[in-house]
C-alpha cells in the first residue's frame, strides 16, 4: 500500500526551479530518507505533501487523500513536522503534547496516558512543566517530534527530525521511527547526513537540483562518495541537455 507519494511534481519561486518532476513513493511499513546537498528541493517537497504549498504541476497523495484537501478522520492519521517544530511557547511541554494528541482525534483520557508516555519517551520529564519557550533548541526539537509521532501516525513526514539534538536524542528519534515502521506506517525523512540515515532507513533517495536523481542502498558502499557521484553524473547530463 502506497501511504506517501510525489508524482511529476513540478514548483518554482520566481524564475528559479525548486521541483522538477519530483518523484517519490513510501508504502507502509517503510522508511524513506531523502538526502541532497542546500537547495535540491528536499523541503519543498516536503511541504507539498504536508499540504502547505500547491505545485504548479503533478500530484500529491497521503493515504490516498490529496494533502491540500485531506478530511478530518485522515489528517488524524497523519503527522508532519516540516521546517522548524510547530510548539507554543506559552504552554508547558505536557500541555503542548496533550494539545497534539487532542487534534489528532484522541480523547482526554487517551490523550493523558499519550502525553505522558512522549515525556517519558523523549527524555523531557524534567521539563514537562517547563514552558515550550524556555527550551533548548534540542529540547524544543525533541519535543516538535514527539508532538507529531505520539499519535502513532500511519502516514508521517520529517524534516531534519535530528539537526539540533545530541547523541541521546538523534537515537531516540532513530527508534521511534523504526518502532512506527514496524507498526505499518511509511515514514519519508529528510537529511544532509548519509551516515545517520543509513541506520534508520529502508531506502534512501537522492535529490538534486529539484528531481530524485538516484538510490542508494543504506547498506552497501560508500553512502558519501556514491552520492557525490550522483551529483556530478546529473550535473554533467544537466550541462550536456543544456
Amino acid at each position: 500500500m502506497t501511504v506517501l507519494e510525489l508524482r511529476g511534481v513540478r514548483h518554482g519561486f520566481g524564475g528559479r526551479v525548486a521541483l522538477d518532476g519530483f518523484c517519490v513513493e513510501v508504502g507502509a511499513g517503510e522508511v524513506v530518507a531523502m538526502v541532497g546537498l542546500n537547495g535540491a528541493g528536499k523541503t519543498t517537497a516536503l511541504r507539498v505533501l504536508a499540504g502547505r504549498l500547491r505545485p504548479d504541476g503533478g500530484a500529491a497523495s497521503v493515504l490516498g487523500h490529496d494533502p491540500l484537501n485531506l478530511p478530518g478522520p485522515v489528517a488524524s492519521r497523519f503527522g508532519q513536522c516540516v521546517g522548524a517544530p510547530l510548539a507554543y511557547p506559552e504552554l508547558t511541554v505536557n500541555e503542548n503534547l496533550m494539545a497534539a494528541a487532542r487534534l489528532h482525534g484522541l480523547s482526554r483520557s487517551d490523550a493523558v496516558r499519550a502525553a505522558a508516555e512522549a515525556v517519558e519517551r523523549f527524555a523531557l520529564s524534567s521539563w514537562a512543566d517547563a514552558r515550550a519557550g524556555s527550551l533548548s533548541a534540542g529540547n524544543w526539537q525533541r519535543l516538535g517530534v514527539a508532538a507529531v509521532t505520539l499519535h502513532g501516525p500511519d502516514g508521517l513526514i520529517l524534516d531534519e527530525p535530528t539537526s539540533a539534538l545530541d547523541p541521546a536524542g538523534v537515537v531516540i528519534v532513530r527508534d521511534v521511527v523504526r518502532e512506527l515502521a514496524g507498526c505499518g506506517s511509511g515514514v519519508l525523512v529528510s537529511s544532509h547526513h548519509l551516515d545517520e540515515v543509513a541506520r534508520v532507513a529502508d531506502r534512501i533517495v537522492a535529490v538534486h537540483a529539484g528531481r530524485v536523481i538516484g538510490t542508494l542502498p543504506p547498506g552497501e558502499g560508500d553512502l558519501e562518495q556514491r552520492f557525490f557521484a550522483m551529483v556530478l553524473a546529473a550535473d554533467t547530463q544537466g550541462r550536456a541537455d543544456a
